[in-house]
């Protein structure tokens, strides 16, 4: 299954990626230690006993034509023999006549050419991008097999998708959620880095994708040390405080972080059940919502900054405290049921949307005295798992959920109208996420472990209500 979908913005990837430096020692030990090499040997297992399985079945065939067998320690050998894994360290004098024998590459710059500057490591540039590439961030889950990966989309060519996956990363635990950073970690640069929370566990690994055949995450946060669950089930990045992000927990508790030390700066301890969502306003970054399974919605401020700038003070003297100390519970909104998700609406500072384990959406402003939504939309027949607004057309709104369908809703007004339905065949859904930089592709996480793009203007009914919107 795929269990989150977040997008890099463009051009924040390096070019030309790292290569990671190999593991030391003591890197291998943590490794068999938390599992992660030992899922490796599992694949190997498993290749073997197809191996053997096709052993078995090329001697039934050759019995039938010849008395000739084979053993599947022979194909094992064999394989051994080929070396495929220094494949790439061979040397080869030959020149394949069909080709200019340095590569038929395009390179994104004339450094990288190496026609133009002597460069004779043409393999070099296969771990690359260019700015204007469409890259996706796939949490999925196969088997027992856990991955990162992030997949480059082309576009949909004759009614397929042309996106692959262009980097991989094996984890050690179920991915829940994901967060896209680019804070600089350590004292380092601005660099391309996701934040990823786990089913069961207690950690948040925070990877940097500008570094390719990584055997381990560049810094773990650890949300909790006790015996319940510890499942991080969401997170959120402070865009304007970049080196601060906000995790939920299954433990009821909401963390604010500062990555670059390491170190967790608040707990806020206001919920009664799981913590399913948290998110900071887009106008406002000192205001952070959090949504629960107790069927409450909580909005703290959080003292990130000692300046705060004059026309934000409204939000201050609404809630008259803040986040500083953790039993405060500030503004809190009842759903009546099990929130899942929730987003404020980046076109407005005070309006925000939840969805609901009953198939509900509710809108919410913060200025309204009596705290109750703004409007109910009847959404879907079953949870809504995750919503999105797109950012570049106001008042539009995806919902995913689990009874396998994607909508978009105009809540203009607070009138909420639907636009458009999407079954993309993937079962029940449990992601979905609007591109910044091409803000009508929606990507789509679900249970069958396919990524799924949705160009909705394609659809008429978006195009025709939103194609004066397309940048």
């Amino acid at each position: 299954m795929v269990s989150s979908v977040s997008w890099i913005p463009k051009g924040a990837a390096k070019v030309m990626l790292d290569a990671a430096e190999p593991p030391s020692n003591e890197k291998i030990r943590e490794l068999i230690k938390n599992g992660t090499l030992k899922k490796r040997d599992e694949e190997v297992a498993h290749a073997k006993a197809v191996a053997k399985s096709l052993g078995k079945s090329c001697s039934k065939s050759n019995v039938a034509s010849s008395s000739s067998s084979t053993d599947p320690d022979e194909v094992v050998k064999f394989m051994k023999e080929l070396d495929m894994d220094n494949y790439d360290d061979e040397d080869d004098d030959e020149i394949d006549v069909f080709t200019s024998g340095r590569g038929d590459l395009y390179y994104p710059s004339n450094d990288m050419d190496p026609y133009l500057n002597n460069n004779t490591d043409v393999r070099k540039p296969y771990f690359y991008y260019i700015p204007s590439d469409s890259l996706i961030i796939c949490a999925r889950v196969e088997g027992e097999i856990n991955y990162l990966e992030v997949y480059k989309y082309d576009g949909t060519w004759n009614g397929t998708q042309d996106m692959y996956p262009r980097q991989d990363i094996i984890l050690s635990n179920p991915p829940l959620c994901t967060a896209w950073l680019d804070c600089p970690l350590k004292g380092g640069d601005k660099r391309n880095f996701v934040a990823i929370g786990f089913k069961g566990s207690p950690t948040i690994e925070i990877w940097d994708l500008d570094v390719v055949c990584k055997c381990g995450c560049l810094l773990d946060l650890y949300t909790s040390d006790c015996d319940t669950d510890q499942s991080v089930i969401d997170l959120a990045w402070n865009k304007e405080f970049r080196n601060i992000i906000a995790s939920a927990s299954a433990n009821k508790k909401v963390k604010v972080w500062d990555v670059a030390t390491g170190q967790c700066k608040l707990t806020l301890e206001h919920h009664t059940k799981e913590v399913q969502a948290v998110e900071w306003n887009h106008y406002a970054p000192q205001v952070l919502l959090s949504g629960s399974y107790d069927c409450t919605v909580v909005l703290v401020i959080n003292n990130l900054s000692l300046c705060l700038k004059s026309y934000k003070i409204y939000i201050y003297v609404l809630l008259q405290k803040d986040g500083r100390d953790p039993s405060h519970s500030g503004m809190k909104w009842s759903t009546n049921a099990k929130v899942e998700s929730l987003a404020w609406d980046p076109h407005s500072e005070h309006s925000f949307v939840v969805s609901l384990e009953d198939g509900t959406v509710k809108g919410f402003d913060i200025r309204a005295s009596d705290l109750s939504p703004s409007f109910t939309i009847h959404a879907h027949d079953k949870e809504v798992s995750s919503i999105s607004y797109n950012t570049n057309a106001p008042n539009l709104l995806a919902t995913g959920s689990r009874d396998k369908s994607v909508k978009l809703w105009d809540l203009s007004n607070n009138q909420p109208s639907w636009v458009a339905t999407h079954k993309p065949n993937a079962g029940r859904v449990f992601s979905v996420s609007f591109s910044a930089d091409c803000p009508f592709l929606l990507a789509i996480g679900a249970k069958k472990g396919k990524l799924h793009v949705w160009d909705t203007l394609s659809d008429t009914a978006v195009s025709r209500r939103y194609g004066s919107n397309r940048p």
